[in-house]
């Protein structure tokens, strides 16, 4: 299982013939599950991204334009829920008596986030570790959620539609240089 987990993009072909349509569904939930939660940070978003768009070009079954729409709503959703989870638990981590979460650190995290947080929003869409702490260390620090919400949807955008976009160029490259060679 935990193969399965760590490597789901090799597995893509076999998910797409055993369970047809319903790989929208499996990938919305890996997606949104990456983006949506601190714990699932090992899940492997951006190999998966990549590899879905490849599929796309050598499929009829799933369609880019459906994957990018749906995945996108997948990654925006994830990150808000990440918010609130941040929001909610995350000053419950910080208390006077924890070892390694202080007060102080919050204070630190807020003020970077005043000054950083929307590039930070941004960018950590890129970066798979930080992608998962990112909108959880925003909540916590009470990032305003509106330029939260404005740099989520535009990192969901960034983050979608150009490894979607670049795995269904490479796809159709690697398709198109097979058939050149006998």
């Amino acid at each position: 299982m935990i193969d399965f987990l760590l490597n789901l993009e090799q597995w893509l072909p076999m998910l797409l013939e055993q369970y047809g349509i319903w790989i929208y569904a499996i990938l919305f939930l890996v997606i949104f599950a990456e983006t949506g939660s601190v714990f699932m940070f090992f899940l492997p978003g951006d190999s998966l991204l990549l590899a879905i768009g490849a599929l796309c070009s050598t499929t009829e079954v799933i369609h880019l334009h459906y994957m990018i729409s749906m995945l996108f709503v997948a990654s925006v959703l994830g990150y808000s829920v990440n918010y609130y989870t941040g929001s909610i638990l995350g000053l419950k981590y910080f208390n006077k008596h924890s070892r390694y979460f202080k007060p102080e650190y919050l204070v630190k995290t807020n003020q970077y986030f005043m000054k950083h947080g929307g590039k930070t929003i941004l960018v950590a869409r890129f970066v798979p570790f930080v992608r998962s702490f990112a909108p959880f260390a925003a909540g916590s620090a009470r990032m305003n959620f509106a330029m939260f919400t404005f740099y989520n949807v535009a990192g969901g955008m960034l983050w979608i539609g150009l490894l979607l976009g670049a795995g269904y160029g490479l796809g159709h490259t690697v398709w198109a240089v097979a058939d050149l060679v006998p």
